[in-house]
């Protein structure tokens, strides 16, 4: 009986996880674009990284990563360009939304996901909704083409 609760427990922290953010996510409008990449919750994680350019050239990138925190919250921890992670607690979520509040950090202080169809929306902005910033993924190619540079 305790073995099942143990599993049913670890079943349910896994569940919480906002699984609807796992894949690779792109958005491209003429030489600008942005990559996003969540992997699928496993281990009460999912790990995720971004990327933004112009062109060939890279403008900034970011380390991401979603876990249950100490207390059994949804932690979304975001370390631009390799900086300091810096926490937003979960506030609202839901099987295709989540929204991460930090209002204690100088901006952005609010994070949301919505999986709307078959895209992705993320918005940053403070607090109270000001200086929004919005990105729609569409979701990318399960098998890109990679090459490798080399002539034949």
């Amino acid at each position: 009986m305790l073995a099942q609760m143990l599993v049913a427990a670890v079943v349910s922290q896994t569940a919480v996880l906002p699984a609807f953010m796992t894949g690779c996510w792109n958005l491209n409008e003429g030489d600008h674009w942005t990559q996003e990449c969540w992997m699928e919750p496993k281990g009460g994680l999912m790990l995720g990284a971004s990327r933004e350019g112009i062109g060939d050239k890279l403008k900034s990138w970011e380390q991401l990563r979603v876990e249950l925190g100490a207390a059994g919250k949804v932690v979304l921890w975001a370390s631009p360009h390799g900086h300091a992670a810096v926490p937003f607690e979960a506030a609202a979520m839901s099987g295709s939304a989540v929204e991460f509040i930090n209002a204690n950090h100088d901006y952005p202080q609010r994070i949301r996901y919505e999986l709307k169809g078959d895209r992705l929306e993320a918005q940053i902005s403070l607090i109270d909704g000001r200086n929004v910033v919005r990105w729609t993924y569409v979701r990318e190619n399960p098998q890109p083409t990679i090459s490798s540079g080399l002539k034949k």
